[in-house]
């Protein structure tokens, strides 16, 4: 019988072990440099000069598909390949198009006799004393061919070329992981990026201050002083009794700024205990005191380019203060424990319900750091004194409050709005914010009426305008108001405000004339 063993099963025993133990070592250290970084392009060339290494190929290259245009360029290369090359490869041309398109290895044992050789990768012509042969396999994601890989050998006549296209399919394949590891944190990378930008947006659009609510002349006044600021990087400070909405004024200040694409990072000195609020501010090396275990950066270096806001500002330390002098005269600091200077570009806008003026002359703030703050100063005006902005406040709250608890009230009945006017509003917008969450989580209809109201506003102590009533007054009032709910709603058609109450035009008209009431004025 005649013998049809191969070139490479006719080699010495220790000349086939040690090609053996070639292509693992190349398996492992081409599995170590993918795993080592998720810088793709730098895992490519390490796996190609592996491959030169220990293979003796003269050059390598991996070709991928871009995954939005679809065009297949020249992603990594290895040995004799022109430098800065920008290669494009169609499916079905040349020996790598072929790969492409079938998805099937190609094998060129020699190159000078394959006139669909097209030599791309480089500039100088292959020379007849280093006769080539040329190995392709394809890089395969889920059943589609996404690239290529592509060797030079060195000609040998015995080369099984079958059992090394085989080898380098392996690692191929090992390149295709490594493809979709770096394709998935790209698209996560770019997921988040699209939802960074999403956010920002979406806060630019609620904090631009012609969406604040109000046009009372104070709060005119108020809008004015934000757009002057704005655009500057002036220190500003936020004046105002809690509720008021310095917050919101500081985010509309920051998203109407150059700033606004840079971090908006807000401390409130007076949640913070104040052994602690340096360190917060500042950050800490580590060893800087018991269970400072590593390194940490302070506020004012997460807010870097944007704006840092330091709400109740009048609750500051004096040694804290000391320290946010020198931050605010030289732009300048250094972490607790440390002795690196750190700049600091940041704007500073700082907030307090506190009279400093008081506070200076208590000796418990410091009236250098004052005039540092008090370049511009913004004072916010507590609700009482915007009276007419309760029902435009009251209706936007009324809106959101419903959609947030997914029910249907649609509006305040007008006593109840009567009642809203006159209540004083100690603890301003956040009050009256919980009042209408209250009265739409009670409501049981689609009209927040006076009996939705909590107690406090229902009481003489408080709004010194409700008198104690029997319960015929009561009962009166209540119809009362159902006759002025239903002529508002009718545009004070009788006969239609009648149908809406299920009752009588002739015993609604008896009504209205009973409690004095003009249809009239509620006609458009």
């Amino acid at each position: 019988m005649p013998s049809h063993r191969s070139a490479a099963q006719w080699m010495e025993p220790d000349e086939a072990h040690a090609g053996e133990v070639r292509k693992l070592s190349t398996l492992l250290e081409a599995s170590q440099a993918l795993s080592a970084t998720l810088d793709l392009h730098a895992a490519l060339v390490r796996v190609l000069e592996i491959l030169v290494r220990h293979h003796g190929a003269v050059r390598g290259a991996v070709v991928l598909q871009n995954e939005g245009t679809g065009e297949v360029m020249l992603e990594a290369s290895a040995g004799d390949i022109s430098a800065g090359k920008h290669v494009r490869f169609k499916a079905g041309e040349g020996i790598v198009g072929r790969v492409l398109q079938s998805g099937r290895p190609e094998v060129v044992p020699r190159v000078s006799r394959e006139p669909g050789f097209l030599n791309r990768l480089s500039d100088r012509p292959e020379l007849p004393e280093q006769e080539l042969s040329y190995v392709s396999v394809p890089i395969a994601l889920n059943g589609r061919t996404v690239g290529a890989m592509s060797i030079d050998l060195r000609f040998k006549a015995d080369r099984d070329y079958n059992r090394m296209a085989k080898f380098l399919g392996v690692v191929g394949s090992m390149i295709a992981q490594a493809v979709r590891v770096h394709r998935l944190i790209q698209a996560d990378k770019q997921r988040l990026v699209d939802e960074n930008t999403h956010l920002r947006q979406e806060l630019q659009e609620r904090y631009d201050f012609s969406n604040i609510i109000g046009t009372s002349s104070p709060m005119r006044q108020v809008y004015q002083q934000i757009a002057q600021v704005a655009r500057t990087n002036t220190t500003v400070l936020l004046r105002g009794e809690s509720g008021t909405g310095k917050e919101l004024i500081a985010h509309a200040i920051h998203y109407n700024s150059a700033r606004a694409k840079k971090p908006f990072i807000k401390v409130s000195c007076a949640a913070l205990p104040q052994e602690l609020i340096e360190s917060e501010l500042f950050g800490y090396e580590k060893g800087a005191f018991t269970g400072a275990h590593g390194t940490k950066k302070g506020r004012f270096e997460a807010a870097e380019g944007g704006t840092l806001f330091l709400d109740e500002i009048g609750e500051l330390n004096m040694a804290t203060q000391v320290k946010l002098l020198r931050v605010l005269q030289e732009r300048e600091f250094e972490r607790l424990g440390g002795t690196e200077t750190i700049r600091a570009n940041i704007r500073l806008i700082a907030a307090t319900n506190k009279d400093l003026e008081k506070a200076i002359a208590a000796g418990e703030f410091r009236e250098d750091l004052y005039y540092r703050l008090n370049v511009f100063s913004i004072f916010v005006p507590p609700l009482r004194e915007r009276k007419t902005d309760i029902l435009l406040l009251a209706d936007y709250l009324l809106e959101k409050f419903s959609r947030e608890h997914g029910k249907s009230v649609k509006r305040i009945s007008t006593p109840a709005i009567d009642m809203l006017n006159s209540y004083h509003w100690p603890g301003n917008v956040r009050e009256l914010a919980n009042v209408i969450e209250r009265a739409v989580v009670v409501c049981d209809g689609q009209v927040v009426h006076a009996h939705d109201l909590p107690p406090t506003l229902q009481t003489a102590e408080s709004t010194g305008t409700a008198q104690t009533r029997t319960l015929r007054e009561s009962m009166e009032s209540y119809e009362k108001d159902a006759l002025l709910d239903a002529l508002k709603s009718a545009r004070g058609n009788r006969a239609k405000a009648a149908r809406l109450l299920g009752t009588t035009e002739r015993i609604f008209n008896y009504r209205v004339r009973k409690y004095g009431i003009d249809h009239r004025r509620f006609k458009m």
